[in-house]
Parts: structure tokens; C-alpha cells; sequence
């Protein structure tokens, strides 16, 4: 599908399908990298949502009839959808959209300043990027895309933690939880004895990993000492895991041993599983969190 606009003298012919697709991905790049920029939790669906957003309305402004959607107004509108989609809920919602259209503007300028040294490739015309470019090329530059960004926030990834949602699959013997942690590498609790990581969840979503019976409840979460002995005389391989946070010095939390922890694509193996007696979060999206 394509749509033919212009004046008689000239015509240009505009691919839909290329429009949308060289949006969404720079869409998604621009939003991936106003997420690390903020230290926002990343969610690769709600990204992918938020980008399908910006495309879309990229796509739509091309069609005859529709050019009121090249008003400044519009355009704003669609950026703030397009960060609603993929941030909203975030308490830094504000600051998201300020680097979102800083990285946008500067993305954008980057392009008019190809343009003028009469470099091909990617064009800018109205606010949409458009390329005169078969499809295989598109998602060739795509990909080259991605890797160049990966590299230029790889220096600022190691000195700003690392925040991004992965699913958590917890087994122990037969049984198996899996959760929504939070990757965080600004975490540092670790095992004293071996120096790993921890996996802290939420002690009330973790029942599933106990035999019938022997949770430990909110009150023995809270003291964890009292549920100690009883859980060892269950089988249970659990220990007592000192934690420092704000507003704690010095606490305890009560950790269980499980036979292999998998986070993403990281699988871990053995691994400690800290239970929160409280919720880690207040609308974040996950129930679990590990360090580097």
C-alpha cells in the first residue's frame, strides 16, 4: 500500500509499509533510550506498544486528508500517547517525557544535518522519517541502528543502574513460581557466604514453592527467627539473611535455598530467594527484584 502525494510537476511516492516500519523502530530506539537516560524500569512490550503508537501516527499523517495531523499540536499529542504508552504509571513520568523529546529533537536534527551534507538514506520531511529503501534494507539499517545505540549507551549504562522487567521462574523440587522481577543492577544484595546474588520476592507469592501447609504467613515473615527452626524440621533449606536498606540499619529476612533460579535469559542455578514480608513495589509492574 502506498500514497501518491505531491504537485503535478513532481510526485512522490511514499511506502506505507516502510514508514511504519522505519518509525517503529526509531520510535522504539528513541523510547529505549529515554527510559536508561531516566533510570526507568524497562518494559519491552509497553516499549513496542508505545513505538506502534508513533508509527502509526506517522503512517497516518501520510495519507491524503489527514494532513492536519502535521499540526504542531498533533505532534505533541502523539509524542505524549507515544511515552504514555510505554511509561505510563512511572512517578517519572514528567522527566521520561522531557528526555523523550530532547532525544527526539536531537535525533531529528542529526538527520537535517545528513541531509545538508547530501548524505542518502534517511529523510525527514513533516516530522515523519521516511527512506527510499527496499524492505531488507530497512530492517538491515534497523538492525545497525540498535547495535550503534547499544554502544553509545553502553558507557552510561555502567556508571547508572539498569532497570528492566523480566519474567522469574523459581523452582524447587517439583514445584515452580513464576514471578515479574525487576533487574536491577543498582541492587547489591548478595549471599555473605558464596558473594551471588539474592532474588528478594514477595513472601505472599511465593506459597506455591512450599508444601501444603508450611508457608510461612505475613507475622513470621516479619519475625523471621520464629519460622526458622520450624521450616528446617519441614526439609526446607533456610537461613537467616542479614539486609541493610533506608530506614533499616540492620534487618533479617528469611531466605530459602532453591534449586535454580532463571531471570530472562540468565539462568542462575542454585540460587537464595529472600521473602519480603512487605510489597517491593507501589504500582511498578513486578514482585521480585536481583541485582547484578
Amino acid at each position: 500500500m502506498h500514497a501518491r502525494t505531491g504537485r503535478r510537476e513532481r510526485a512522490v511516492v511514499v511506502y506505507l509499509d516502510q514508514v511504519f516500519l522505519l518509525n517503529f523502530v526509531v520510535d522504539y530506539l528513541l523510547l529505549l533510550c529515554s527510559g536508561r537516560l531516566a533510570g526507568e524500569v524497562l518494559c519491552r512490550r509497553r516499549l513496542a506498544l508505545g513505538a506502534a503508537i508513533g508509527a502509526g501516527y506517522a503512517g497516518a499523517a501520510c495519507l491524503p486528508g489527514l494532513g492536519f495531523l502535521l499540526h504542531p499540536l498533533c505532534k505533541v499529542g502523539a509524542g505524549v500517547f507515544t511515552v504514555l504508552a510505554g511509561y505510563g504509571g512511572s512517578r517519572r513520568l514528567l522527566r521520561l517525557s522531557l528526555v523523550f523529546f530532547a532525544v527526539s529533537a536531537a535525533f531529528g536534527g542529526g538527520i537535517l544535518a545528513l541531509q545538508l551534507l547530501g548524505g542518502p538514506g534517511l529523510t525527514l520531511g513533516n516530522g515523519v522519517v521516511s527512506a527510499p529503501l527496499d524492505l531488507k534494507v530497512v530492517l538491515l539499517s534497523a538492525a545497525g541502528c540498535y547495535g550503534l545505540i547499544t554502544l553509545v549507551f553502553q558507557r552510561t549504562a555502567r556508571h547508572s543502574p539498569r532497570r528492566e522487567l523480566a519474567p522469574a521462574v523459581l523452582t524447587l523440587g517439583e514445584r515452580q513460581v513464576v514471578l515479574t522481577a525487576l533487574m536491577d543492577t543498582g541492587n547489591t544484595l548478595t549471599d555473605p557466604v558464596s558473594g551471588r546474588p539474592v532474588l528478594v520476592a514477595e513472601g505472599e507469592k511465593t506459597v506455591g514453592l512450599f508444601p501444603e501447609g508450611t508457608a510461612p504467613g505475613p507475622e513470621e515473615l516479619r519475625d523471621p527467627a520464629s519460622a526458622l527452626e520450624r521450616l528446617r524440621k519441614a526439609g526446607l533449606r533456610c537461613r537467616l539473611l542479614p539486609y541493610q536498606a533506608v530506614g533499616v540499619e540492620c534487618g533479617l529476612l528469611l531466605a530459602l535455598r532453591l534449586d535454580r533460579v532463571r531471570v530472562g535469559e540468565e539462568d542462575y542455578g542454585p540460587l537464595l530467594v529472600a521473602l519480603s514480608p512487605t510489597r517491593l513495589t507501589d504500582g511498578g509492574g513486578y514482585c521480585a527484584l536481583i541485582g547484578a
